[in-house]
Protein backbone atom coordinates (compact mmCIF):
# COMPACT_ATOMS: atom_id res chain seq x y z
CA UNK A 1 0.00 0.00 0.00
CA UNK A 2 1.30 3.44 -0.64
CA UNK A 3 1.70 5.42 2.18
CA UNK A 4 -0.01 8.81 2.59
CA UNK A 5 2.48 11.69 3.15
CA UNK A 6 2.07 13.81 6.24
CA UNK A 7 1.06 16.85 4.91
CA UNK A 8 -1.55 15.22 2.80
CA UNK A 9 -2.50 13.44 5.91
CA UNK A 10 -2.46 16.79 7.61
CA UNK A 11 -4.56 18.52 4.93
CA UNK A 12 -7.42 15.26 5.22
CA UNK A 13 -7.02 16.55 8.87
CA UNK A 14 -7.79 20.13 8.84
CA UNK A 15 -9.63 20.81 5.78
CA UNK A 16 -12.82 19.50 7.19
CA UNK A 17 -12.74 15.74 6.87
CA UNK A 18 -16.18 16.01 8.25
CA UNK A 19 -17.13 14.45 4.75
CA UNK A 20 -21.12 15.66 5.68
CA UNK A 21 -22.97 18.68 3.95
CA UNK A 22 -23.71 21.12 6.73
CA UNK A 23 -27.60 21.32 5.47
CA UNK A 24 -27.79 17.44 6.25
CA UNK A 25 -28.79 15.60 9.44
CA UNK A 26 -30.22 12.23 8.51
CA UNK A 27 -27.99 9.67 10.63
CA UNK A 28 -28.24 7.26 7.55
CA UNK A 29 -26.57 9.61 5.29
CA UNK A 30 -24.42 7.32 2.93
CA UNK A 31 -23.83 8.95 -0.39
CA UNK A 32 -23.57 12.70 0.32
CA UNK A 33 -21.00 14.25 -2.38
CA UNK A 34 -18.75 15.39 -0.01
CA UNK A 35 -18.15 11.84 1.77
CA UNK A 36 -15.72 9.67 0.95
CA UNK A 37 -17.45 6.73 -1.05
CA UNK A 38 -16.55 3.19 -2.60
CA UNK A 39 -16.81 4.97 -5.98
CA UNK A 40 -14.49 7.69 -5.39
CA UNK A 41 -12.25 6.48 -2.35
CA UNK A 42 -9.81 3.59 -1.24
CA UNK A 43 -9.19 2.44 1.41
CA UNK A 44 -6.35 4.02 3.42
CA UNK A 45 -8.53 7.13 2.74
CA UNK A 46 -11.41 6.17 4.89
CA UNK A 47 -9.19 4.58 7.34
CA UNK A 48 -7.57 8.45 7.82
CA UNK A 49 -11.02 9.80 7.76
CA UNK A 50 -12.19 7.17 10.54
CA UNK A 51 -9.43 7.81 12.67
CA UNK A 52 -9.51 11.37 12.56
CA UNK A 53 -13.17 11.63 13.31
CA UNK A 54 -12.71 9.29 15.91
CA UNK A 55 -10.52 11.64 17.59
CA UNK A 56 -12.72 14.56 17.02
CA UNK A 57 -15.63 12.23 18.93
CA UNK A 58 -13.40 11.43 21.48
CA UNK A 59 -12.44 15.40 22.09
CA UNK A 60 -16.18 16.34 22.42
CA UNK A 61 -17.83 13.89 24.47
CA UNK A 62 -14.82 13.82 26.64
CA UNK A 63 -15.35 17.56 26.89
CA UNK A 64 -19.41 17.13 27.64
CA UNK A 65 -18.69 14.94 30.51
CA UNK A 66 -15.78 17.34 31.84
CA UNK A 67 -17.94 19.87 31.97
CA UNK A 68 -20.69 18.24 34.50
CA UNK A 69 -18.17 16.45 36.89
CA UNK A 70 -16.31 19.85 37.30
CA UNK A 71 -12.94 18.62 35.67
CA UNK A 72 -13.86 21.74 33.10
CA UNK A 73 -16.54 24.93 34.19
CA UNK A 74 -20.03 24.35 33.02
CA UNK A 75 -21.06 28.16 31.44
CA UNK A 76 -24.75 27.76 32.17
CA UNK A 77 -26.92 28.38 35.27
CA UNK A 78 -28.92 25.27 35.15
CA UNK A 79 -28.16 21.61 33.79
CA UNK A 80 -30.72 21.72 30.59
CA UNK A 81 -29.65 25.08 29.47
CA UNK A 82 -25.90 24.00 29.62
CA UNK A 83 -26.72 20.87 27.37
CA UNK A 84 -29.48 22.07 24.74
CA UNK A 85 -30.47 19.43 21.90
CA UNK A 86 -28.66 21.53 19.48
CA UNK A 87 -24.92 21.43 21.29
CA UNK A 88 -24.57 17.71 20.51
CA UNK A 89 -25.45 17.62 17.04
CA UNK A 90 -21.90 17.80 15.87
CA UNK A 91 -20.79 14.35 18.30
CA UNK A 92 -23.90 12.48 17.00
CA UNK A 93 -23.10 13.84 13.25
CA UNK A 94 -19.68 12.45 13.67
CA UNK A 95 -20.57 8.89 14.62
CA UNK A 96 -23.50 8.11 12.75
CA UNK A 97 -23.08 10.56 9.73
CA UNK A 98 -19.38 10.21 9.49
CA UNK A 99 -17.80 7.10 10.80
CA UNK A 100 -20.11 4.47 10.86
CA UNK A 101 -20.89 5.46 7.29
CA UNK A 102 -17.24 5.37 6.35
CA UNK A 103 -16.64 2.14 8.02
CA UNK A 104 -19.58 0.09 6.65
CA UNK A 105 -17.70 1.18 3.13
CA UNK A 106 -14.44 0.53 4.20
CA UNK A 107 -15.47 -3.33 5.73
CA UNK A 108 -16.54 -3.88 2.40
CA UNK A 109 -14.43 -2.80 0.20
CA UNK A 110 -11.50 -4.32 2.48
CA UNK A 111 -13.57 -7.79 1.92
CA UNK A 112 -13.40 -7.02 -1.70
CA UNK A 113 -9.80 -6.29 -1.98
CA UNK A 114 -8.69 -9.15 -0.17
CA UNK A 115 -6.27 -12.22 -1.55
CA UNK A 116 -5.86 -15.71 -0.94
CA UNK A 117 -2.84 -15.01 0.19
CA UNK A 118 -2.97 -11.75 2.59
CA UNK A 119 -6.00 -9.49 3.50
CA UNK A 120 -6.98 -6.73 5.74
CA UNK A 121 -7.96 -8.11 8.79
CA UNK A 122 -6.55 -5.88 10.89
CA UNK A 123 -8.08 -2.79 9.14
CA UNK A 124 -11.22 -4.11 9.68
CA UNK A 125 -10.41 -5.05 13.62
CA UNK A 126 -9.24 -1.23 13.90
CA UNK A 127 -12.45 -0.31 12.77
CA UNK A 128 -14.28 -2.46 14.80
CA UNK A 129 -12.58 -1.56 18.27
CA UNK A 130 -13.08 2.16 17.07
CA UNK A 131 -16.87 1.32 16.33
CA UNK A 132 -17.14 -0.52 19.64
CA UNK A 133 -15.72 2.64 21.64
CA UNK A 134 -18.30 4.94 19.92
CA UNK A 135 -21.09 3.14 20.50
CA UNK A 136 -20.14 2.07 24.14
CA UNK A 137 -20.15 6.23 24.81
CA UNK A 138 -22.91 7.18 22.78
CA UNK A 139 -24.74 4.78 25.31
CA UNK A 140 -23.22 6.14 28.02
CA UNK A 141 -24.55 9.72 26.92
CA UNK A 142 -27.42 9.42 25.63
CA UNK A 143 -28.84 5.66 26.32
CA UNK A 144 -30.93 4.00 23.79
CA UNK A 145 -29.76 4.70 20.76
CA UNK A 146 -30.38 3.39 16.93
CA UNK A 147 -27.69 0.62 16.00
CA UNK A 148 -29.46 -2.24 14.04
CA UNK A 149 -31.50 0.32 11.97
CA UNK A 150 -28.69 2.92 11.46
CA UNK A 151 -26.98 3.30 8.22
CA UNK A 152 -29.71 1.68 6.26
CA UNK A 153 -31.07 4.08 3.70
CA UNK A 154 -32.90 1.68 1.64
CA UNK A 155 -34.38 -0.54 4.24
CA UNK A 156 -34.70 2.25 7.32
CA UNK A 157 -35.01 5.58 6.35
CA UNK A 158 -35.77 6.55 9.88
CA UNK A 159 -34.24 4.23 11.95
CA UNK A 160 -35.65 3.59 15.80
CA UNK A 161 -33.13 2.98 18.75
CA UNK A 162 -31.82 -0.25 19.83
CA UNK A 163 -32.10 -0.39 23.90
CA UNK A 164 -28.77 0.45 25.43
CA UNK A 165 -27.82 -2.63 26.85
CA UNK A 166 -28.24 -5.21 23.39
CA UNK A 167 -26.04 -2.18 22.00
CA UNK A 168 -23.81 -3.00 24.66
CA UNK A 169 -23.48 -6.73 23.70
CA UNK A 170 -23.27 -5.59 20.16
CA UNK A 171 -20.16 -3.08 21.01
CA UNK A 172 -18.23 -6.27 23.23
CA UNK A 173 -19.03 -8.67 20.24
CA UNK A 174 -16.88 -6.28 17.84
CA UNK A 175 -14.26 -6.17 20.64
CA UNK A 176 -13.80 -9.75 20.44
CA UNK A 177 -14.11 -10.49 16.95
CA UNK A 178 -11.80 -7.40 16.58
CA UNK A 179 -9.03 -9.37 19.12
CA UNK A 180 -9.45 -12.95 16.75
CA UNK A 181 -8.61 -10.84 13.40
CA UNK A 182 -5.65 -8.36 14.93
CA UNK A 183 -2.05 -9.54 13.58
CA UNK A 184 -1.42 -12.94 11.31
CA UNK A 185 -0.40 -12.98 7.56
CA UNK A 186 -2.09 -9.35 6.91
CA UNK A 187 -1.35 -5.81 5.47
CA UNK A 188 -0.35 -3.15 8.01
CA UNK A 189 -2.43 0.51 7.65
CA UNK A 190 -0.94 2.69 5.88
CA UNK A 191 -1.14 5.42 8.44
CA UNK A 192 -1.77 4.23 12.25
CA UNK A 193 -2.11 7.41 14.06
CA UNK A 194 -2.47 5.18 17.51
CA UNK A 195 -0.81 2.74 17.61
CA UNK A 196 1.87 2.63 14.62
CA UNK A 197 0.94 -0.53 13.54
CA UNK A 198 1.46 -2.68 17.44
CA UNK A 199 -1.22 -4.80 16.67
CA UNK A 200 -0.38 -6.30 20.06
CA UNK A 201 -1.37 -2.70 21.43
CA UNK A 202 -4.76 -2.85 19.85
CA UNK A 203 -5.42 -5.95 21.61
CA UNK A 204 -5.05 -4.38 24.91
CA UNK A 205 -6.80 -1.76 24.18
CA UNK A 206 -9.89 -4.07 23.07
CA UNK A 207 -9.78 -5.95 26.42
CA UNK A 208 -9.30 -2.56 28.53
CA UNK A 209 -12.58 -0.91 26.38
CA UNK A 210 -14.61 -4.50 27.41
CA UNK A 211 -13.17 -4.33 31.52
CA UNK A 212 -14.61 -0.82 31.38
CA UNK A 213 -17.52 -1.73 30.10
CA UNK A 214 -17.79 -4.31 32.89
CA UNK A 215 -17.36 -1.72 35.72
CA UNK A 216 -20.30 0.10 33.97
CA UNK A 217 -22.76 -2.94 33.97
CA UNK A 218 -20.84 -4.59 37.47
CA UNK A 219 -20.07 -7.51 35.36
CA UNK A 220 -17.09 -8.97 38.10
CA UNK A 221 -16.78 -12.30 36.94
CA UNK A 222 -15.94 -10.94 33.27
CA UNK A 223 -13.91 -8.03 34.83
CA UNK A 224 -12.07 -10.17 36.84
CA UNK A 225 -11.31 -13.06 33.92
CA UNK A 226 -9.54 -10.38 31.72
CA UNK A 227 -7.80 -8.81 34.53
CA UNK A 228 -6.72 -12.07 35.63
CA UNK A 229 -4.97 -12.15 31.99
CA UNK A 230 -3.57 -8.98 32.36
CA UNK A 231 -3.35 -8.15 28.77
CA UNK A 232 -4.55 -4.97 29.32
CA UNK A 233 -3.27 -1.05 29.20
CA UNK A 234 -1.49 -0.98 32.68
CA UNK A 235 1.80 0.85 31.38
CA UNK A 236 2.42 4.55 29.67
CA UNK A 237 3.97 2.91 26.59
CA UNK A 238 0.36 1.40 25.53
CA UNK A 239 -1.85 4.92 26.14
CA UNK A 240 -4.63 5.19 24.02
CA UNK A 241 -4.03 9.10 22.74
CA UNK A 242 -4.25 11.10 19.74
CA UNK A 243 -1.47 13.69 18.99
CA UNK A 244 -1.86 16.78 17.81
CA UNK A 245 1.17 19.08 15.64
CA UNK A 246 2.13 22.61 15.66
CA UNK A 247 1.71 23.16 12.48
CA UNK A 248 -0.63 26.17 11.62
CA UNK A 249 -0.82 28.26 7.98
CA UNK A 250 -3.64 29.55 6.52
CA UNK A 251 -5.58 26.61 5.47
CA UNK A 252 -4.04 23.69 8.31
CA UNK A 253 -4.64 24.33 11.89
CA UNK A 254 -3.81 20.57 13.63
CA UNK A 255 -2.52 22.39 17.11
CA UNK A 256 -4.67 20.84 19.85
CA UNK A 257 -8.05 22.52 20.32
CA UNK A 258 -7.68 23.18 24.13
CA UNK A 259 -4.49 25.18 22.76
CA UNK A 260 -6.42 27.00 19.96
CA UNK A 261 -8.72 28.64 22.09
CA UNK A 262 -6.20 29.38 25.02
CA UNK A 263 -3.23 30.63 23.24
CA UNK A 264 -4.48 33.42 20.94
CA UNK A 265 -3.97 37.13 20.58
CA UNK A 266 -6.49 38.14 21.92
CA UNK A 267 -6.06 35.90 25.19
CA UNK A 268 -7.42 32.95 26.76
CA UNK A 269 -11.08 32.33 25.24
CA UNK A 270 -12.21 29.55 27.87
CA UNK A 271 -12.67 29.51 31.70
CA UNK A 272 -10.92 27.12 34.09
CA UNK A 273 -13.05 25.18 36.53
CA UNK A 274 -12.65 26.90 40.37
CA UNK A 275 -13.11 23.38 41.56
CA UNK A 276 -10.50 21.42 39.73
CA UNK A 277 -7.97 24.63 40.60
CA UNK A 278 -8.39 24.75 44.32
CA UNK A 279 -8.42 21.17 45.00
CA UNK A 280 -5.25 20.78 43.63
CA UNK A 281 -3.73 24.18 44.88
CA UNK A 282 -4.88 22.84 48.97
CA UNK A 283 -3.72 19.23 48.39
CA UNK A 284 -0.19 20.94 46.88
CA UNK A 285 -0.64 18.62 43.63
CA UNK A 286 2.16 17.83 41.39
CA UNK A 287 0.29 17.82 38.57
CA UNK A 288 -0.73 21.57 38.85
CA UNK A 289 1.60 23.94 37.38
CA UNK A 290 1.30 21.23 34.40
CA UNK A 291 -2.50 21.57 34.19
CA UNK A 292 -3.05 25.57 33.97
CA UNK A 293 -0.87 28.67 33.50
CA UNK A 294 -1.29 31.84 35.70
CA UNK A 295 -1.62 34.93 33.53
CA UNK A 296 -1.70 36.73 36.75
CA UNK A 297 -0.35 36.50 40.00
CA UNK A 298 -3.59 37.55 42.83
CA UNK A 299 -7.20 36.59 41.85
CA UNK A 300 -9.95 39.36 42.96
CA UNK A 301 -11.23 38.65 46.51
CA UNK A 302 -8.62 35.49 47.18
CA UNK A 303 -4.97 35.23 48.82
CA UNK A 304 -1.79 36.15 46.52
CA UNK A 305 -0.27 33.08 48.60
CA UNK A 306 -2.32 30.51 50.43
CA UNK A 307 0.61 29.75 52.48
CA UNK A 308 1.04 33.54 53.40
CA UNK A 309 -1.08 35.81 56.34
CA UNK A 310 -4.23 35.95 55.57
CA UNK A 311 -4.82 39.23 57.67
CA UNK A 312 -1.96 40.71 56.10
CA UNK A 313 -2.95 43.44 53.40
CA UNK A 314 -0.02 42.97 51.13
CA UNK A 315 -1.58 39.04 50.85
CA UNK A 316 -4.81 40.20 49.74
CA UNK A 317 -6.16 40.81 46.63
CA UNK A 318 -8.87 43.37 45.94
CA UNK A 319 -12.31 42.62 44.24
CA UNK A 320 -12.78 43.54 40.86
CA UNK A 321 -16.21 43.82 40.28
CA UNK A 322 -15.56 45.04 36.07
CA UNK A 323 -13.63 41.56 35.45
CA UNK A 324 -14.94 39.44 38.40
CA UNK A 325 -18.11 40.23 39.48
CA UNK A 326 -18.82 37.74 41.89
CA UNK A 327 -16.07 39.10 44.01
CA UNK A 328 -17.84 41.70 45.38
CA UNK A 329 -20.65 38.96 46.43
CA UNK A 330 -21.50 37.23 49.26
CA UNK A 331 -21.08 33.31 49.39
CA UNK A 332 -24.51 31.70 48.39
CA UNK A 333 -26.02 30.76 51.43
CA UNK A 334 -26.30 27.06 50.05
CA UNK A 335 -22.35 26.77 50.39
CA UNK A 336 -21.22 25.24 52.92
CA UNK A 337 -17.46 27.32 54.49
CA UNK A 338 -14.79 28.64 52.71
CA UNK A 339 -12.53 25.89 53.89
CA UNK A 340 -14.80 22.72 52.63
CA UNK A 341 -15.82 24.95 49.50
CA UNK A 342 -14.05 27.43 46.99
CA UNK A 343 -16.19 30.41 45.69
CA UNK A 344 -15.62 32.70 43.30
CA UNK A 345 -11.99 33.46 43.53
CA UNK A 346 -9.25 31.13 44.12
CA UNK A 347 -6.05 31.82 45.42
CA UNK A 348 -2.71 32.41 44.62
CA UNK A 349 -3.93 34.05 41.13
CA UNK A 350 -5.85 31.33 39.48
CA UNK A 351 -8.68 32.34 37.93
CA UNK A 352 -11.54 30.17 36.48
CA UNK A 353 -15.03 30.46 37.28
CA UNK A 354 -17.86 28.30 39.28
CA UNK A 355 -19.58 25.76 37.90
CA UNK A 356 -22.64 26.66 36.42
CA UNK A 357 -21.84 30.25 36.52
CA UNK A 358 -22.83 31.96 33.32
CA UNK A 359 -22.62 35.59 33.21
CA UNK A 360 -21.90 37.79 30.61
CA UNK A 361 -18.05 37.82 28.96
CA UNK A 362 -15.68 41.20 30.97
CA UNK A 363 -12.53 42.00 29.73
CA UNK A 364 -10.11 39.09 31.31
CA UNK A 365 -9.08 37.52 28.85
CA UNK A 366 -5.23 38.45 29.90
CA UNK A 367 -6.26 37.53 33.29
CA UNK A 368 -8.00 34.11 32.98
CA UNK A 369 -5.81 30.93 33.69
CA UNK A 370 -5.31 29.09 30.58
CA UNK A 371 -4.71 25.47 30.03
CA UNK A 372 -0.98 24.21 30.69
CA UNK A 373 1.79 22.24 29.00
CA UNK A 374 -0.71 18.84 29.53
CA UNK A 375 -2.53 17.98 27.68
CA UNK A 376 -2.69 20.55 25.33
CA UNK A 377 1.17 21.68 24.89
CA UNK A 378 0.87 25.13 26.26
CA UNK A 379 3.17 27.12 28.79
CA UNK A 380 4.54 25.52 31.75
CA UNK A 381 3.90 27.33 35.15
CA UNK A 382 7.04 28.64 36.45
CA UNK A 383 5.48 31.98 37.68
CA UNK A 384 6.25 34.23 34.97
CA UNK A 385 2.71 35.27 35.30
CA UNK A 386 3.17 36.87 31.67
CA UNK A 387 0.14 36.95 28.67
CA UNK A 388 -0.60 34.14 26.77
CA UNK A 389 -0.01 34.25 23.19
CA UNK A 390 0.21 32.45 19.80
CA UNK A 391 2.97 29.94 19.72
CA UNK A 392 3.41 29.99 23.03
CA UNK A 393 4.81 26.87 25.20
CA UNK A 394 4.31 23.61 23.12
CA UNK A 395 2.43 25.48 20.44
CA UNK A 396 0.04 22.99 20.67
CA UNK A 397 1.61 19.67 19.83
CA UNK A 398 -0.41 18.08 22.90
CA UNK A 399 -2.54 14.91 23.08
CA UNK A 400 -6.27 14.15 23.43
CA UNK A 401 -5.82 11.12 25.86
CA UNK A 402 -8.74 8.81 25.25
CA UNK A 403 -7.36 5.73 27.38
CA UNK A 404 -4.63 5.83 29.47
CA UNK A 405 -2.83 3.59 31.78
CA UNK A 406 -3.38 5.34 35.28
CA UNK A 407 -7.21 5.08 34.64
CA UNK A 408 -6.84 1.26 34.28
CA UNK A 409 -5.54 1.60 37.68
CA UNK A 410 -8.07 3.85 39.10
CA UNK A 411 -10.81 1.18 37.16
CA UNK A 412 -8.99 -1.55 39.36
CA UNK A 413 -8.33 0.38 42.66
CA UNK A 414 -12.69 1.07 42.32
CA UNK A 415 -13.64 -2.59 41.11
CA UNK A 416 -10.84 -3.91 44.33
CA UNK A 417 -12.80 -1.39 46.79
CA UNK A 418 -15.96 -3.11 46.19
CA UNK A 419 -14.74 -6.25 46.24
CA UNK A 420 -12.43 -6.48 49.48
CA UNK A 421 -9.39 -6.10 47.45
CA UNK A 422 -5.72 -4.38 47.76
CA UNK A 423 -7.28 -0.72 46.78
CA UNK A 424 -4.73 1.53 48.05
CA UNK A 425 -1.90 -0.40 46.32
CA UNK A 426 -3.72 0.44 42.77
CA UNK A 427 -4.58 3.86 43.87
CA UNK A 428 -0.71 4.64 44.29
CA UNK A 429 0.11 3.22 40.56
CA UNK A 430 -2.09 5.07 39.17
CA UNK A 431 -1.19 7.88 41.00
CA UNK A 432 2.81 7.41 40.13
CA UNK A 433 1.51 7.10 36.59
CA UNK A 434 0.01 9.86 35.87
CA UNK A 435 2.15 12.06 37.46
CA UNK A 436 4.97 10.86 35.55
CA UNK A 437 3.23 10.83 31.96
CA UNK A 438 2.23 14.50 33.44
CA UNK A 439 5.57 15.57 34.41
CA UNK A 440 6.89 14.36 31.22
CA UNK A 441 5.15 16.74 28.74
CA UNK A 442 7.23 19.81 30.76
CA UNK A 443 9.81 20.12 28.07
CA UNK A 444 7.37 20.76 25.58
CA UNK A 445 7.62 24.12 26.67
CA UNK A 446 11.68 24.94 25.37
CA UNK A 447 11.03 28.73 27.93
CA UNK A 448 10.04 27.05 30.84
CA UNK A 449 12.23 27.33 34.36
CA UNK A 450 12.30 23.32 34.66
CA UNK A 451 14.26 23.79 37.77
CA UNK A 452 13.44 21.36 40.79
CA UNK A 453 12.05 22.72 43.66
CA UNK A 454 15.68 21.53 45.75
CA UNK A 455 17.01 24.78 44.11
CA UNK A 456 14.14 26.79 44.44
CA UNK A 457 12.57 26.00 40.91
CA UNK A 458 9.33 24.83 40.60
CA UNK A 459 9.16 21.30 39.58
CA UNK A 460 9.15 18.85 42.16
CA UNK A 461 11.66 16.52 43.13
CA UNK A 462 10.98 12.47 42.92
CA UNK A 463 11.42 12.37 46.75
CA UNK A 464 8.52 15.38 47.09
CA UNK A 465 6.49 13.11 44.78
CA UNK A 466 6.99 9.76 46.07
CA UNK A 467 6.04 12.18 49.90
CA UNK A 468 2.87 13.34 47.81
CA UNK A 469 1.66 9.72 46.92
CA UNK A 470 2.43 8.11 50.07
CA UNK A 471 0.12 11.00 52.41
CA UNK A 472 -2.55 10.34 50.01
CA UNK A 473 -2.68 6.53 50.22
CA UNK A 474 -2.13 6.76 53.91
CA UNK A 475 -5.12 8.93 53.38
CA UNK A 476 -7.30 6.38 51.78
CA UNK A 477 -5.79 3.21 53.36
CA UNK A 478 -6.74 4.76 56.96
CA UNK A 479 -10.30 6.13 55.88
CA UNK A 480 -13.66 4.84 55.82
CA UNK A 481 -15.59 3.86 53.06
CA UNK A 482 -16.78 7.60 52.28
CA UNK A 483 -13.33 8.75 53.00
CA UNK A 484 -12.17 6.23 50.57
CA UNK A 485 -14.33 6.87 48.02
CA UNK A 486 -13.88 10.68 48.04
CA UNK A 487 -9.99 10.18 47.82
CA UNK A 488 -10.57 7.74 44.78
CA UNK A 489 -13.44 10.17 42.79
CA UNK A 490 -10.73 13.29 43.20
CA UNK A 491 -8.27 11.38 41.93
CA UNK A 492 -10.56 10.23 39.07
CA UNK A 493 -11.44 13.16 38.19
CA UNK A 494 -7.94 14.90 38.28
CA UNK A 495 -6.28 12.13 36.48
CA UNK A 496 -8.82 12.54 33.34
CA UNK A 497 -8.26 15.98 33.00
CA UNK A 498 -8.64 16.41 29.56
CA UNK A 499 -11.55 13.40 28.52
CA UNK A 500 -14.02 13.53 30.97
CA UNK A 501 -16.12 10.85 29.77
CA UNK A 502 -14.61 8.11 32.09
CA UNK A 503 -15.20 10.47 35.08
CA UNK A 504 -19.25 11.34 34.12
CA UNK A 505 -19.69 7.27 34.00
CA UNK A 506 -18.07 7.22 37.97
CA UNK A 507 -19.88 9.66 39.41
CA UNK A 508 -23.05 8.56 38.36
CA UNK A 509 -22.07 4.83 39.01
CA UNK A 510 -20.74 5.69 42.60
CA UNK A 511 -22.25 9.58 43.13
CA UNK A 512 -18.36 10.67 44.59
CA UNK A 513 -16.62 12.46 45.56
CA UNK A 514 -18.98 14.20 47.98
CA UNK A 515 -16.60 16.83 47.74
CA UNK A 516 -17.03 18.15 44.62
CA UNK A 517 -18.67 22.07 43.72
CA UNK A 518 -22.32 22.84 44.35
CA UNK A 519 -23.86 24.46 41.34
CA UNK A 520 -24.10 27.80 42.04
CA UNK A 521 -28.05 28.33 41.03
CA UNK A 522 -29.66 27.21 44.47
CA UNK A 523 -32.05 24.60 42.04
CA UNK A 524 -29.90 24.07 38.96
CA UNK A 525 -32.29 20.91 38.13
CA UNK A 526 -31.79 17.68 38.58
CA UNK A 527 -27.87 15.91 37.22
CA UNK A 528 -27.58 15.23 33.98
CA UNK A 529 -28.56 11.02 34.02
CA UNK A 530 -28.29 11.27 30.24
CA UNK A 531 -28.23 14.08 27.24
CA UNK A 532 -31.44 14.97 25.40
CA UNK A 533 -30.96 13.53 21.65
CA UNK A 534 -29.24 16.13 19.60
CA UNK A 535 -31.61 18.45 17.67
CA UNK A 536 -31.14 17.06 14.27
CA UNK A 537 -32.24 13.79 15.03
CA UNK A 538 -34.94 14.02 17.09
CA UNK A 539 -36.53 17.26 14.80
CA UNK A 540 -36.37 15.12 11.98
CA UNK A 541 -37.15 11.50 12.85
CA UNK A 542 -40.53 10.08 14.42
CA UNK A 543 -39.00 7.37 15.48
CA UNK A 544 -37.02 8.90 17.91
CA UNK A 545 -39.00 10.73 20.93
CA UNK A 546 -36.99 13.50 22.34
CA UNK A 547 -37.06 13.30 26.11
CA UNK A 548 -38.99 15.35 29.07
CA UNK A 549 -35.55 16.15 30.39
CA UNK A 550 -32.23 14.75 31.39
CA UNK A 551 -33.26 12.78 34.22
CA UNK A 552 -33.99 9.40 32.11
CA UNK A 553 -31.12 7.24 33.24
CA UNK A 554 -28.71 5.37 30.58
CA UNK A 555 -29.60 1.29 31.57
CA UNK A 556 -26.65 0.44 33.89
CA UNK A 557 -27.55 3.81 36.17
CA UNK A 558 -29.23 2.03 39.01
CA UNK A 559 -29.06 4.95 41.58
CA UNK A 560 -31.94 6.61 43.03
CA UNK A 561 -33.18 9.64 40.54
CA UNK A 562 -31.42 12.91 41.11
CA UNK A 563 -33.39 15.76 42.61
CA UNK A 564 -34.28 19.16 42.00
CA UNK A 565 -34.52 20.53 45.03
CA UNK A 566 -30.31 21.39 44.64
CA UNK A 567 -27.16 20.10 46.97
CA UNK A 568 -28.21 19.15 50.64
CA UNK A 569 -31.19 17.00 49.10
CA UNK A 570 -31.92 13.38 49.59
CA UNK A 571 -31.69 13.00 45.62
CA UNK A 572 -28.62 11.82 43.87
CA UNK A 573 -25.78 12.65 43.59
CA UNK A 574 -25.70 14.41 46.24
CA UNK A 575 -23.12 17.35 45.20
CA UNK A 576 -25.57 17.66 42.15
Amino acid sequence: MKNLNKISVLLILLLGLTFTSCETTDLDLINDPNQITVENGDLERYMVSIQVDFARFAEAMGNNGARLVRIEQMGATNYVNAFEPVFTNYEWGLAYVNMFSDIQNAIQLAKDQETELIGYSNHIAVMKILKAYTLITLVDYFGDIPRSEANNLAEFPQPSVDSGSSVYEFAIALLQEAKELLGGNNFDIANDFYYNNNFDQWVKLANTLKMQAYVNTNNVSEFNTLKNEGNFISDTSDDFVWNYNVLINDQIDARSPGYQSDYTAGGVTRYRSDYLMDKMLKDNDPRRRYYFFRQNDCTPGALKDINGDPNDPANQCAVDPERLFCSTQPRPALYPGASLMVFCSVDNGYWGRDHGFGGGIPPDTFKRTAGGVYPIAGNFDDNRFSSVGIGQGGGGAGITPIYLASWSHLMLAEMALSGGGDAASHLRNAMGISIAKVMSFGSKDGDADLSTTDDGGYVPTDFTVDQWINLKTEQFFLGNYDDKMNILGEQHLIAHYGNGSNSYNFYRRTGYPHTLQWTVEPAPGGFVRSLFYPADEANTNPNIAQKPDVSVKVFWDNNPASSAAGPGSTGFPIAN
